[in-house]
């Protein structure tokens, strides 16, 4: 019998405090710093994001996302066998324990089952269910809880206008599910690490400290161009080894990080703007967690339907990429 991976449950989690851009200008002013909802809103069509109070881990929101995906799966903590967290915030420096480490053990799962961190940064969730499937196909796991939690909000430096307005903090989950009907459809993934230097956190760790910067860096204009030119093609990719057309794409699911960018995804998909699950404008760029969240808010509004197909795809530091095509 073949063996596929299906999604079976979704979830998703933001902290408490929602920040407009109104509310982030007035902050940044008070430090001499210019901006306004105007000049956010017209280069990333970002509204508001949400910040993690002091103390709240990555482990924490992926656990409020987990927790949700479980019981829409109808499944316990202790029937999953395998657990993959992408985040590019984990709870600990140098990443150990992994986030899914610490997250097993939040949930109170005790069953032995893996736990391992994936680092894509944004393209994290698609190269996690990329795992997660071949897992599953394989025959190794059966129920793998997936998720992408972030708190770029403490990596952010707010004295840079032109990236501190841009992210913020969130969680998703999926449960991933053997099954004898096609789920996961395609997984394509890609990396070049020559251009690795346009989006990154520049610094290292050195004796017990912090050498060069801890904050995130990005080159806006080489990312855009990037973006722009790989998210159509992964797309195209992910399609054709499904023996499908852009056509049959009932929902498109970019990653949530510029409001221009996604369009010009879907315009080269031929797609209309009305099949795409737009949260950037309420929660800003979460990095591995924006598939995830845009995904159950699509589901649990009712737009995501079983059966119909999705298109996920994540561009991100490293520089990586990659595409999920999903039947739900």
């Amino acid at each position: 019998m073949t063996l596929y991976s299906k999604i079976i449950g979704t979830g998703s989690y933001l902290p408490p405090k929602r920040v407009t851009n109104h509310e982030l200008a007035a902050q940044l002013a008070q430090k001499g710093i210019e901006t306004s909802d105007e000049w956010i809103v017209t280069r990333s069509g970002i509204s508001a994001r949400h910040y993690a109070d002091v103390g709240v881990q990555a482990s924490d929101l992926g656990v409020e996302a987990a927790t949700r995906a479980l019981q829409a799966a109808g499944l316990s903590g202790n029937d999953i066998d395998l657990i993959i967290v992408a985040t590019s915030t984990p709870d600990h420096l140098g990443g150990f324990p992994s986030t899914a480490c610490v997250i097993q053990r939040k949930l109170g799962i005790n069953n032995g089952c893996g736990a391992f961190d994936v680092q894509a940064v944004c393209s994290g969730f698609a190269y996690a269910v990329a795992i997660a499937d071949n897992f599953i196909k394989a025959g190794a796991h059966k129920n793998v809880l997936v998720i992408g939690a972030e708190v770029f909000s403490r990596i952010l430096n707010f004295d840079d206008r032109t990236t501190c307005v841009l992210f913020g903090d969130g969680a998703g989950a999926i449960v991933l599910s053997a099954s004898k009907e096609p789920g996961i459809l395609a997984t394509k993934l890609h990396a070049d690490g020559s251009q690795g230097s346009i989006l990154c956190v520049p610094g290292n760790l050195g004796g017990g400290a912090v050498e060069g910067s801890a904050f995130l860096y990005m080159d806006g204009p080489a990312v855009f161009k990037l973006a722009v030119s790989v998210l159509e093609k992964v797309a195209n990719e992910a399609l054709a080894i499904a023996g499908m057309q852009a056509s049959q794409i009932d929902w498109l699911i970019p990653h949530q990080a510029n409001i221009r960018i996604m369009q010009s995804t879907a315009k080269k998909l031929g797609l209309p703007m009305d099949k795409m699950v737009v949260t950037v404008d309420e929660h800003g760029n979460t990095s591995a967690a924006s598939i995830p969240l845009a995904l159950d808010v699509a589901v649990r509004d009712g737009r995501i339907k079983p059966g119909q197909n999705v298109m996920m795809e994540g561009v991100g530091g490293g520089f990586t990429w990659g595409a999920v095509l999903a039947r739900m």
